[in-house]
């Protein structure tokens, strides 16, 4: 048993409580050194580093929010609208608990895909973060599935249309698409059995593995060490005591600096909320105030904003394009032939590799590649730190022009993200086409083009400016 430690002389109250808290849980007072006040972060952070918190903050709101609207709702179909409109109008406060989580669904993937694109800009998956980057694709993955079935819940005619083509899509899977798609319905089309699934989904399952991925997150991130925008690893340069001569301890540094990244969001948040929840049908569509009726198809279905640019992918994935992705097989194979340094059996593996996957894409049908399209454009980003060959890890220190490809990126998401709310149209599948070559071109040259142009030189300690 550990020696009891006596507070000093003369000790407040708060001290005396404290000392004897140590003396009894004094895991949690190590866990909180280790992870807080004796966890030394980079002293050059700035705004972009708001997100990973923020991030945090949401998924809290969440969870509150979800709890006191799961005390009210009735996953059964035939009185889950009713029971959402009974916590709007009739549950004291009911309607801000709502419009928090629907608002805060919207705010999660915001605050989600700005801390995602920090991480792509100073290069925060590569190594020793490889882990720490994983970890969080899995969490955005986990977080798609907990809005997708969070989705189907109000039972209104978008969710309920939405969810019927979604599960759909499952049916495209050679073999098994059918019973897959029955398993997740639970039925033959969206029906009782589908939102009681769901239910368990959200409100159990996928919480429960997204909170053990931000621990793991967290956990990997702080035995690693945090990246900062410079790509200057701070732990190469220490004291005589071991700390880190460009790092602060987290706490009281940045728990106070993040206050005002909080104090920021939470404005903006609380305008949307009580001026704006609806957000012109992009965070609540108009339909879903609507009962779901299987007997009446809305015009244009479209799923909710933050899917959308997988979605647009999905529908642009057609027969001709699947040609074009032939071609671009075809010819990813010559050139490796070309460049690549193989003997005569790695040439034929390589010539056999490209006419088999040439084959499986005539083989099956352009639903089909659709459907891995928009899964694909997930999991590509997990290899992100195999596929980045720079020879820097920021932004700051690449050529200018790789800001520019950046830049095109986000555009190509967002011009992705508008087309998938638009009804279809040739332009329109057109523009989508291309956008969905130039996404996936992003990732796979990224090899070639990372490598290209003329570097700067990168410091050996961080770059700051005290303000």
């Amino acid at each position: 048993m550990a020696e009891f430690k006596e507070a000093p002389q003369g000790a407040s109250m708060v001290e005396k409580t404290t000392v004897w808290f140590e003396n009894r849980f004094p895991t949690a007072f190590a866990e909180y050194k280790k992870h807080l006040s004796e966890y030394y972060a980079p002293k050059n952070f700035n705004f972009w580093y708001f997100f990973g918190s923020l991030a945090l903050l949401v998924l809290v709101i969440q969870i509150v929010t979800g709890i006191f609207l799961v005390m009210h709702y009735k996953p059964d179909a035939n009185l889950a609208f009713a029971s959402v409109e009974y916590i709007m109008r009739d549950v004291p406060w009911g309607w801000l608990v709502r419009y928090m989580h629907s608002t805060g669904a919207s705010a999660f993937f915001i605050v989600v895909y700005l801390h995602m694109f920090r991480g792509m800009i100073y290069g925060s998956y590569r190594k020793p973060r490889e882990l720490v980057w994983i970890f969080g694709c899995l969490i955005f993955l986990v977080l798609m599935g907990e809005a997708f079935f969070g989705y189907l819940l109000p039972w209104g005619q978008m969710s309920y249309w939405g969810a019927q083509v979604i599960v759909n899509l499952f049916a495209a899977v050679p073999f098994v698409g059918p019973d897959l798609a029955l398993l997740i319905r639970g039925d033959y089309v969206v029906s009782d059995a589908t939102l009681n699934r769901f239910f368990a989904f959200h409100v159990i399952a996928l919480p429960l593995v997204l909170l053990g991925l931000v621990v793991a997150h967290l956990l990997a991130l702080h035995d690693v060490g945090s990246n900062n925008p410079d790509g200057v690893e701070i732990k190469a340069k220490k004291d005589a005591s071991g700390k880190p001569l460009d790092g602060i301890p987290f706490h009281p540094y940045y728990t106070v600096h993040d206050i005002m990244g909080v104090g920021v969001f939470l404005f903006f948040f609380s305008a949307i909320i009580f001026f704006a929840p609806e957000m012109g049908g992009y965070f609540l569509e108009f339909n879903n105030f609507i009962p779901a009726d299987p007997l009446k198809t809305p015009a244009h279905i479209a799923p909710v904003w933050y899917f959308t640019p997988y979605y647009s992918m999905l529908r642009a994935t057609t027969d001709p394009m699947v040609n074009v992705f032939a071609v671009l097989v075809a010819l990813g194979t010559v050139g490796a032939l070309l460049k690549v340094r193989a003997s005569g059996m790695g040439k034929v593996a390589m010539i056999v590799g490209g006419l088999v996957v040439i084959a499986l894409l005539k083989t099956f049908d352009a639903k089909f590649w659709g459907v891995v399209v928009m899964g694909g454009a997930v999991v590509i980003m997990f290899f992100l730190p195999w596929l980045d060959y720079s020879p820097a890890k920021s932004i700051r220190y690449r050529p200018t022009w790789h800001k520019y490809m950046y830049a095109l990126f986000v555009v190509d998401m967002l011009v992705l993200g508008y087309l998938g709310i638009q009804p279809v149209s040739e332009v329109y599948t057109l523009i989508a086409q291309v956008g969905t070559v130039f996404y996936f071109g992003f990732f796979v040259l990224m090899p070639w083009w990372s490598q290209v142009g003329e570097f700067k030189p990168v410091p050996d300690r961080v770059t700051f400016q005290p303000h």
